[in-house]
């Protein structure tokens, strides 16, 4: 290829490329560039690699490298770097595979046409291979997410589809990411690959940045590959396959969307599941699993644009135990119960709205009564009837005051009440997020006596966020599988962030139960890629 520069010292730079000012002249060196460049054994062929990858972040509707041969080039690259290790590890090679693989991902984020155009450079069987592993979880993850996008487009998605493996193998890697990358990155420190942690900060951080960069990478690959799979849950032939009891039990702990609102999640694929029409066997599994985050919500007036979603809900679950089968295909009877106590509750909430005031402060006083009872039994050991008590006295609980306050989830009192449940029900995430708000609320409120109280509270309220920031770490049961990290200080075994649980102290009544709040109930950064 012809210099374009004699200052510059690599032929037909790419760089230099760009700069010609003849429009067709510049055409036809690109042109020539992207067949040419898979030929070449040339060092720095990162650099213009790297350079098309920031065009294609900065300007991924623009079709002029489309049309030139890009997808056909990129393709040739990641089959070149799969099949001749020798040149993949020369010089800064090893980068070039997950630019190229990214670049294709990012043109194809918006534009169903230049979808269409990767289809036709036949770009989908190398990224497949890149998604078996064939390097590493760093390509799998640009991979993923390339699939992910051909995947939501009509023209394109028969295509993505005919290889039939990409299903498994995103399925797989949705169970299995978060221990691959841990045991892969996170947990030996001194082994981490250079040009991993070169691209998850571009070298410019150090250890403490890395860890929590492949966090958030880490939670990508796995929203991603939901992300992937949710696009053949639309097919009927593919429910079989992704409906399997395995995979359905780890959906609901799948919080892919805290990190990418744009990711379905785990509920979010159930959601789309319980869409579809299923053989009996396969619905009741979905419900069995689905029911248990759909009661929490019922209590929810309008969210956006949809009114009345509670209501919603509250008929599809009715639906629920109308419609259920019997013997094999019938919903668990756990499931079913929670259904029954959820009517009968909105039932009784219905009721409570037209009695009179003073009937309901009888009520009210009638349900404290039942509580104490429940805490005289709690301390004297009987923790059966003190649960028990405490369930008759629960007329209105903390998610129903917080969806009848307004504004809705702003309820200090409810807030800490619920993360306390959470917490003893195991839900570390959940008790992480309503132990947050508690703490803003709190921190806000104009109640002088509160304001008093401020450092008590925050005292106990941060013990619970520490205990669930460990609980909720989101490679917390891979670091127990596999030993911990090592190499990171002193050398010892760490468990995820602050990992010294015996700060964690139950706190007492005095702390948790009358907790000083008042007893009035008044009341690709959505950057798709995430690379820095």
């Amino acid at each position: 290829m012809d210099k374009v520069s004699s200052n510059c010292p690599y032929p037909g730079c790419f760089f230099c490329v760009m700069k010609e000012a003849n429009p067709s002249k510049r055409r036809a060196s690109i042109l020539k560039f992207f067949r040419e460049l898979p030929c070449q054994d040339d060092d720095g062929q990162v650099l213009p690699i790297s350079g098309l990858w920031n065009t294609a972040m900065a300007h991924p509707n623009d079709p002029e490298f489309i049309e030139l041969g890009i997808f056909e080039c990129m393709s040739a690259l990641i089959w070149k770097g799969l099949k001749n290790r020798r040149w993949l590890s020369h010089d800064q090679n090893i980068y070039i595979l997950y630019y190229a693989a990214h670049i294709i991902g990012s043109y194809t984020m918006n534009m169903e046409e230049f979808a269409e155009s990767v289809v036709h450079a036949s770009v989908i069987p190398p990224l497949v291979e890149l998604l078996r592993g064939r390097l590493t979880w760093v390509e799998q993850r640009v991979a993923v997410r390339a699939l992910g996008h051909l995947a939501t487009y009509a023209s394109t998605f028969p295509t993505v589809a005919s290889h039939g493996e990409i299903l498994e193998l995103s399925i797989q890697l949705e169970i299995s990411s978060l221990e691959i990358v841990y045991s892969y990155f996170y947990q030996y420190v001194d082994r981490r690959l250079s040009y991993h942690y070169d691209l998850l900060t571009r070298g410019m951080a150090g250890v403490e940045m890395e860890s929590r960069k492949v966090e958030e990478w880490a939670s990508q690959l796995q929203c991603w590959s939901l992300q992937l799979i949710n696009c053949f849950t639309f097919k009927p032939e593919f429910l079989p396959t992704i409906c399997k009891q395995e995979f359905l039990t780890k959906l609901p702990g799948m919080w892919g969307g805290l990190v990418n609102e744009n990711s379905p999640d785990g509920i979010g694929l159930l959601r789309t599941i319980c869409h579809q029409k299923l053989d009996p066997n396969t619905c009741h599994k979905v419900i069995d699993k689905v029911v248990p985050a759909l009661v929490d919500l019922v209590e929810i007036t309008t969210l956006d644009d949809h009114k009345k979603l509670g209501d919603s809900i509250v008929n599809v679950l009715q639906d629920c135990i109308e419609s259920q089968g019997s013997g094999r295909s019938s919903i668990s009877s756990c499931t079913k119960e929670q259904i029954e106590d959820l009517l009968s509750s909105k039932q009784r909430l219905k009721w409570e709205k037209n009695m009179p005031k003073e009937d309901l402060h009888i009520k009210q006083a009638a349900a404290l009564v039942v509580k104490l009872e429940g805490n005289s039994l709690f301390l004297s050991g009987n923790i059966s009837s003190a649960a028990s008590k405490y369930s008759e006295a629960l007329a209105i609980d903390a998610t129903r005051a917080l969806c009848l306050h307004r504004p809705v989830n702003r309820h200090a009192k409810s807030l800490w009440r619920r993360a306390q449940a959470y917490d003893m029900l195991g839900l570390a995430k959940e008790s992480l997020l309503d132990a947050i708000l508690f703490i803003n609320e709190f921190s806000q409120s104009n109640d002088l006596d509160l304001s008093l109280r401020q450092n008590k509270v925050s005292d106990y309220a941060e013990r619970l966020v520490k205990k669930q920031m460990r609980a909720a770490w989101l490679f917390r049961e891979a670091a127990i599988k596999h030993g911990g990290v090592h190499n990171q200080g002193d050398g010892g075994d760490i468990y995820g962030p602050e990992a010294d649980d015996s700060e964690w102290e139950t706190a007492s009544e005095s702390d948790m139960g009358n907790d000083g709040i008042g007893d009035d109930d008044d009341g690709d950064w959505n950057n798709d890629d995430g690379i820095p």
